[in-house]
């Protein structure tokens, strides 16, 4: 998971959160390799779900703070104003659930993306979650439950993830690093924190090949594949990532996209020294219903 795959679909989620009281809001992207070899499926689903527009407007319904981050319901969007919303956010989906998918090489890392799912194994359906750290007491191989499945990580951008789960929450509504309440188990962020959007970027560059032989980008809908030359998302996001989202929307166009090994961090969060600490009760991400303790 600490390298980057040629070939693996590359998907930006650009996000807008306040992260504490008084604060202004804040509009980021993250970006996030998925891991098709590993984690077919899984991926097959998320990429089937953000073609169909289903996490446009939706919010981050779920924020423990050292743990994990959910979102992926298409029921919790705002009615009228936040927080009010659907009585089913929280354990709305599709309707359709794909099995459990486990792969040797995918684990609980700092920025991995997992699937939610009740207590059946193969209940996963729309919801997902990103750990804000090393979450392996959710690693099947350290569970009698059959564990959660990653199937990528972030790539880019998780200062956004740190920062959203950092908001003031339901159940902690501090805001504060200093003051979090170590018994939070499902709070729902105090100031709405919502994916405006999810996107195709592309797919993952080899650096090793010629043009002739990079990945080819998945096909538009009139089944034309339309991949261009690659683009460095470490070199080049700062000056071209609104100019690349704007274009992307504007024409549907898959590119190969070069990546970089990052852990899951930004390059100028590798200096940030983490928070080491027990780590919390574990409370299980869940699709049909917020886990209580």
């Amino acid at each position: 998971m600490d390298e980057p795959h040629p070939g693996d679909p590359v998907i930006m989620m650009a996000v807008n959160y306040q992260p504490g009281h008084l604060q202004s809001r804040i509009e980021g992207e993250i970006v996030i390799e998925l891991f098709e070899e590993w984690a077919p499926i899984t991926v097959a689903n998320m990429v089937e779900h953000i073609e169909m527009d289903l996490y446009d407007g939706i919010f981050f319904h779920r924020v423990i703070d050292d743990f994990v981050t959910q979102g992926g319901d298409p029921t919790c969007k705002s009615a009228g104003v936040y927080p009010g919303t659907s009585p089913s956010c929280g354990s709305g989906g599709t309707g359709e659930t794909i099995p459990l998918e486990h792969n040797e090489n995918l684990s609980h890392v700092d920025g991995a993306i997992g699937m939610a799912r009740s207590q059946e194994e193969d209940s996963a359906d729309s919801q997902w979650y990103i750990a804000e750290t090393e979450a392996h007491n959710l690693d099947p191989e350290n569970r009698d439950d059959g564990g959660y499945a990653t199937f990528g990580v972030v790539r880019d951008g998780m200062s956004h993830v740190r920062a959203i789960a950092l908001t003031p929450t339901s159940d902690d509504p501090t805001g504060l690093e200093s003051l979090q309440n170590p018994a939070s188990s499902a709070g729902r962020p105090v100031y709405e924190a919502r994916i405006d959007e999810i996107s195709l970027l592309g797919v993952v560059l080899d650096e090793n090949a010629s043009n002739e032989e990079q990945p080819e980008g998945p096909t538009t809908q009139s089944g034309e594949n339309e991949g261009i030359n690659g683009l460095s998302v470490f070199v080049a996001i700062g000056i071209l990532g609104v100019l690349t989202a704007i274009a992307m929307r504007a024409s549907r166009i898959i590119e190969p996209v070069e990546l970089h090994p990052s852990n899951g961090m930004m390059s100028e969060e590798l200096a940030a020294e983490l928070v080491e600490a027990s780590p919390p009760e574990v409370v299980e991400p869940s699709s049909r219903r917020e886990a209580q303790d």
